[in-house]
């Protein structure tokens, strides 16, 4: 590895711009390369695979470019975050130099995901990325796989065949019923 890595960003700016044309990835340094790469390669995996799933579970002609979970809101937020990051790496370093933070953030990012395809797997036709209000006559209820835990909308859909659902299953948090 180079010397890059350990010059100050102002050193590299001015003095070293081949570096930059090269690879502009290099000027952020190895520590916001790996934590932009691993937050861009999550949010490819989260928006590709939830179209894939969409289109897998609801078929393609049922499923359109909405399927990738992509508004003007959630770019705005994504931006949002991004300016967040740059500022903070900028101006206040040591906090993103935390591996065990980001290692954590990481774990979580899997986890969540897991949690999330394996509701999606587990639903089928039941899962829609759109939140309904009202019962329809196509929807049943899931008992089974992640969907054990208790829901409002459950109880509002299904009021009698949910309660004496939820009667049969522990709460899964200790001491309540």
């Amino acid at each position: 590895m180079s010397d890059f890595y350990s010059k100050p960003f102002e050193q590299v700016f001015h003095l070293d711009r081949k570096i930059f044309h090269t690879n502009p990835m290099a000027l952020l340094g190895p520590v916001a390369t790996r934590q932009l790469s691993q937050l861009f390669i999550a949010l490819l995996f989260f928006h590709i695979s939830e179209f894939i799933l969409a289109v897998i579970i609801h078929g393609a002609s049922r499923v359109n470019l909405n399927s990738f979970l992509v508004s003007n809101q959630y770019i705005f937020a994504m931006i949002c975050g991004l300016i967040e990051y740059a500022i903070e790496y900028t101006f206040v370093p040591e906090l993103k130099m935390q591996w065990w933070v980001s290692n954590i953030g990481l774990v979580m990012v899997v986890t969540g995901e897991l949690v999330r395809k394996t509701g999606i797997i587990t639903a089928r036709r039941g899962f829609t990325h759109d939140i309904k209000m009202y019962l329809r006559d196509d929807h049943e209820l899931v008992t089974n796989g992640i969907y054990r835990y208790e829901e409002f909308f459950l109880r509002r859909f299904f009021n009698y065949q949910y309660v004496e659902y939820a009667q049969g299953v522990p709460s899964g948090i200790p001491f309540i019923k």
